[in-house]
């Protein structure tokens, strides 16, 4: 019996730790894919804009830490507690109801790390906040089920994205249900606003290699602001559970050189309409004839 116990414990520790060497080597071989998810990647999105990585180093470098040191924390002191209390390791239990050292400890310790986690938190809250001058505008329109596109500034008129068929979408080398119909073209390192507002219930423009995510809200306009850094293009989708067909509006923005932006923006002008044709039987302007010659002064 102890040799069959010790032989399954032993399986079961090398299917554990193949299972395990399988998920670290798959997570670490795995290449970031720039603009769009990585299957078998375990890490954040990398980002192209500086709040990207400012939200990428504080979670990576102050979130990551702190919650592992409290999860080890815990688990080591449940295991004490199982051990060194149970019922046959300690068959007469304490008779103390409360320990004013460990009560403040316990107190203390948590205000002093979520202080710490604010600070940094805060900074970051700041920045997002902090736009700068936009040097492009757009608006962001969340309909059941797309998206609507509008650049003010550069009097383009909204028009429509919707998702790109899955035929279409493979057949151009593109993710379907991230790939759309009519991408957001910005151009790079430029300021970018984007005012964000729902037509029918409540959507979220979200794209995550920018590090952005706005509501939009029906009769209310948010707003939130990326500067990419490169070019490329970078897709995100809506994030508000908002109806059935919530999972197929996807949001596919380029980003651009700035030339290739200008030439954007003028081919979404408007054309300047034709002249109107001349009316049917419109009297034509008569052909100038040459004057007369003066008669010549009569001789007396």
């Amino acid at each position: 019996m102890k040799s069959s116990f010790h032989g399954l414990r032993t399986r079961a520790a090398g299917v554990l730790a193949g299972a395990g060497a399988a998920f670290f080597s798959a997570a670490a071989w795995a290449e970031d894919t720039m603009g769009q998810p990585t299957a078998g990647a375990i890490d954040l999105q990398p980002g192209v804009t500086p709040l990207r990585e400012q939200a990428i180093w504080f979670h990576n470098i102050i979130l990551l830490p702190i919650i592992t040191i409290i999860t080890l924390f815990v688990l080591a002191l449940l295991v004490w507690v199982v051990i060194r209390y149970n019922r046959k390791a300690n068959p007469v239990p304490a008779t103390w109801s409360h320990n004013t050292t460990v009560e403040i400890v316990w107190t203390i310790l948590p205000v002093m790390i979520l202080t710490v986690i604010s600070l940094f938190s805060f900074r970051l809250l700041f920045d997002y906040n902090d736009m700068p001058k936009p040097d492009v505008t757009i608006k962001a329109t969340g309909y059941q089920w797309y998206w609507g596109y509008e650049y003010p500034d550069q009097k383009i008129g909204e028009f429509v994205s919707n998702i790109l068929p899955e035929d279409k979408a493979l057949a151009a080398g593109k993710p379907y249900k991230l790939a759309a119909t009519e991408p957001l073209v910005v151009p790079v390192n430029k300021v970018v606003r984007v005012q964000v507002t729902g037509a029918d219930v409540i959507h979220a423009f979200a794209v995550p290699a920018f590090g952005i995510i706005t509501d939009a809200v029906p009769g209310r306009l948010n707003e939130t602001w990326f500067k990419a850094d490169r070019t490329g293009t970078f897709y995100g989708s809506c994030r508000e559970l908002c109806g059935v067909d919530h999972a197929f509006m996807p949001i596919e923005v380029h980003v651009v050189t700035q030339a290739q932006f200008d030439a954007w923006v003028a081919s979404k002008a408007p054309k300047p309409a034709p002249p109107p044709p001349a009316a049917a039987g419109a009297a034509t302007p008569a052909a100038s004839t040459p004057a007369a010659p003066a008669a010549a002064p009569a001789k007396t």
